[in-house]
């Protein structure tokens, strides 16, 4: 298909997961993206369990290619640094101070490119008291005020995914396609900065809103209350969840479906805000009727009377999942050895009636080092690469 950023040539010095994810949105949208590393290690995200090539640097580095260059050798900087005047976007998670250190700082790279987007992720700023503070998915989640609207107070927990990692690489992705578009008018390069800090506390821009108006912000299980959303347990021992919202028509759609007329009899539950002031009494009575059943037949009975509602699905029973099917949501991807996915989860946009079906695996540490050094030793342009690595694959054969 004619990928959106086909074009566009993206230069990601990136680490575990910010910088990563954020190339990997680009790439997923055609962005041809070179993947800097140090040698011998590469990313740390590699070794994050046995191995050199974990499923976790896999998630976040499809559709990329990758050269190790060490930057305090002349010769590689002088590589780095040809990739750089080439490049549309430069892409690096460093701590505040570390990409200076290194040669590989705003500045310097945008004197030798002028045009170049220049991302640049941390923890909290560039500057402040926070600075030079350590940061991690937890620690973001936590300072922005996320965590405290999402976990229970009693039994405080972190959510399992790495959300303000992923979310700040998608964040700094739009900040980059912002610049782009400005680029395009201009013709001048950008300084794009996003912190974890800033991206979690806009993600939770809601319930920041609601602090400023009402004077008051909403913590814990508020939002479930408030949107009367129920996790409840089948007989089965599975797990459905059910959102009521606003309107009354679901409510009274539920207790059809349940044949539950006494609760829409019972004082507790007689109006929605009733109801938002009885949410534990309410979600007992309505776990005692869902543990008469399993879960097919709850959802058979659920989508007849229009309830919304969904399976709290396991990762493996989403794979499965017909609606997940019929999206071709999840494709193939090449196998490049006992320790690689042979499936990925498809970019989650679709253009022109198109989805991207076409997901390349990550690429192993260096991989495309050989055609780097050889295009720039013979004076080729960016451009070239993918013809240079295909004449040194078959060469190989």
């Amino acid at each position: 298909m004619n990928l959106p950023l086909k074009n566009v040539k993206v230069l990601e010095q990136g680490t575990f997961i910010t910088g990563p994810c954020a190339g990997m949105m680009l790439a997923d949208l055609g962005a041809d993206v070179i993947k800097v590393e140090t040698p011998g290690s590469g990313d740390p995200y590699r070794t994050y369990q046995e191995g050199h090539f974990s499923p976790h640097f896999q998630a976040y580095n499809r559709n990329k290619r990758s050269v190790a260059l060490n930057l305090k050798s002349e010769d590689d900087k002088k590589i780095f640094d040809q990739l750089v005047a080439e490049a549309d976007v430069f892409i690096q998670n460093f701590r505040p101070g570390a990409a200076e250190r290194m040669g590989a700082g705003y500045e310097r790279l945008s004197e030798i490119n002028p045009r170049l987007v220049y991302c640049s992720i941390s923890g909290f700023g560039k500057d402040g008291p926070y600075r030079d503070r350590p940061s991690y998915d937890s620690v973001a989640q936590a300072l922005s005020g996320f965590l405290g609207i999402v976990t229970d107070r009693e039994r405080p927990r972190f959510l399992g995914p790495a959300l303000a990692d992923a979310i700040t690489g998608i964040y700094a992705a739009y900040g980059v396609l912002g610049a782009l578009v400005s680029r395009g008018t201009d013709g001048k390069g950008r300084l794009v900065e996003v912190s974890m800090l800033e991206a979690m506390a806009h993600f939770a821009i809601e319930p920041f809103t609601a602090l400023f108006a009402l004077g008051q912000a909403p913590v814990g299980l508020d939002r479930p209350r408030l949107a009367q959303a129920h996790i409840l347990k089948t007989r089965d021992d599975k797990l459905v969840a059910i959102h009521l919202s606003s309107p009354e028509k679901f409510w009274d759609e539920l207790t059809e479906a349940f044949d539950a007329k006494h609760l829409r009899e019972d004082p507790r539950f007689a109006t929605r805000l009733a109801r938002i002031d009885n949410y534990e009494a309410l979600g007992e009575e309505l776990n005692a009727i869902t543990a008469r059943r399993d879960r097919a037949e709850w959802a058979t009975i659920m989508e007849k009377f229009d309830v919304p509602f969904a399976a709290v699905n396991e990762v493996e029973e989403v794979v499965e999942d017909p609606q997940v099917n019929h999206l071709n949501l999840i494709v193939p991807v090449e196998k490049t050895g006992d320790d690689a996915a042979d499936r990925a989860v498809r970019p989650a946009v679709t253009v022109d009636g198109e989805p991207f079906l076409n997901v390349r695996p990550a690429p192993r540490l260096d991989a495309d080092g050989e055609a780097v050094r050889r295009n720039v030793a013979e004076g080729k342009g960016w451009p070239e690469l993918a013809a240079t690595a295909r004449r040194l694959e078959e060469a190989a054969q």
